[in-house]
């Protein structure tokens, strides 16, 4: 059955509000921080010159900003550093929901959409910021590494996005099929659908001796 959304710290604003099946639209930030916290791409809508865009990259979440990098030069970086409205989806697949009738078909998901205007962090605090990217991806990743130098962080810019106006929307359970559709002879239920990292494939340049580190082995045994 659907779960019910709990009552959110702040009133969501009329863009943000779930209207569609409002009751699996959720606001608070516990929520919407776990359900980021899982994902690893989002993908970033704006509009430039008039052509709608939407962009898919990778994402963290540091407390109630949701950040994302790329090159100084790319045409996303460089749109959103202007300040323009933009908005954020992620969306994670939980199972397909197969009911006994073409209409009711569905899928179990958790997503959120952020709206609001991204801003572009001093280079003082990029440096912080791509080591928490790092960490978040492979924690324990930064230590063993060679850090950005300093071209590279010329070229990289960092922005991050405040999760002030949001939303998550979930649906979890069964299908949701007619009454007179239940005596339908077609299988019912859920296909569960889990995302997960397979064993380690070396670079067949990798040094002898250098073997997989250990917060990588508990990436594949998630």
């Amino acid at each position: 059955m659907n779960q019910i959304a709990p009552k959110p710290a702040t009133a969501p604003s009329a863009r943000s509000r779930v209207v569609r099946v409002g009751d699996r639209g959720h606001y608070d930030a516990a929520t919407l921080h776990a359900i980021l916290d899982a994902g690893y791409v989002c993908h970033v809508g704006f509009v430039q010159d008039g052509q709608p865009m939407v962009i898919p990259t990778a994402y963290w979440r540091e407390g109630d900003h949701l950040y994302i990098h790329g090159s100084t030069k790319s045409r996303m970086a460089m749109a959103l550093a202007t300040g323009i409205p933009a908005s954020v989806a992620v969306t994670l697949l939980d199972g397909l929901v197969l009911a006994r009738s073409a209409f009711h078909h569905s899928m179990n998901y958790r997503s959120v959409v952020a709206m609001g205007v991204f801003e572009k962090i001093p280079d003082a605090h990029k440096m912080a910021a791509l080591e928490a990217f790092t960490e978040r991806v492979a924690p324990g990743r930064w230590a063993e590494i060679r850090a950005p130098n300093q071209q590279e962080m010329k070229g990289t810019m960092v922005l991050r996005l405040p999760l002030t106006e949001a939303s998550a929307k979930i649906r979890s359970g069964p299908p949701k099929d007619d009454a007179e559709d239940m005596s339908v002879p077609a299988w019912a239920g859920v296909l569960p659908f889990a995302q997960g990292f397979d064993a380690p494939v070396a670079d067949p340049l990798l040094a002898a001796g250098v073997a997989v580190p250990d917060y990588l082995r508990a990436l594949t045994s998630r």
